[in-house]
């Protein structure tokens, strides 16, 4: 049986995936997780501190797996077409619902707006650390600095997310074409 932090965190993924962020709801969440609802505020405190919580327990396992995927010995090419199946699942997985929805709350939070972007920073970190390799096996970026160039794919990606989500089959399979698009650049790079 699995304990209850976890079991309130899965219903809590189980509800926003469902509901979105504006209508998510704790009671719902503590019936779903079958806990009394103390147990949410016990263990969370506030709604807003349990979806944060649920955010960062997913993305902390996926950035592992980015620096796995990255860390790897294979063409850098490779890699990034890698980044790019990934993005497939995380969509499917619902993770990018749930890092979208916490954009979008942060608009009007300041406090979430902190999070998400501490959440982001990991992923503009990893971006980092592959942009410093390609530049020292190119010798160059062009005009771009390693940090620039990590925030350009970055972004990219946060945008070609957010298309996704909304739902329309001609947005999102361009903005996934335009993604990996880039992978041939990257192969022509490396390859010469």
């Amino acid at each position: 049986m699995t304990d209850t932090p976890t079991r309130i965190l899965s219903a809590a993924r189980d509800c926003l995936l469902a509901d979105g962020y504006s209508r998510f709801s704790t009671r719902r969440v503590a019936d779903t997780a079958g806990v009394p609802l103390s147990q949410i505020h016990y263990h969370f405190g506030t709604r807003k501190a349990l979806v944060l919580a649920l955010l960062a327990r997913e993305n902390q396992s996926l950035l592992e797996r980015q620096r796995r995927m990255y860390g790897a010995e294979a063409p850098l090419w490779k890699r990034y077409e890698q980044a790019c199946d990934y993005l497939d699942d995380d969509l499917a997985s619902g993770y990018v619902r749930v890092l979208q929805e916490m954009i979008a709350a942060g608009w009007s939070d300041q406090t979430i707006a902190q999070d998400v972007l501490a959440v982001i920073q990991g992923w503009y970190d990893v971006l980092g650390e592959v942009a410093r390799e390609a530049e020292a096996r190119f010798g160059s970026l062009g005009p771009f600095t390693a940090d620039q160039i990590a925030g350009l794919v970055g972004m990219a990606f946060l945008g070609g997310e957010a298309l996704a989500l909304l739902g329309d089959a001609k947005w999102s399979d361009n903005a996934r074409s335009a993604l990996r698009s880039v992978t041939d650049l990257i192969r022509m790079l490396e390859e010469g």
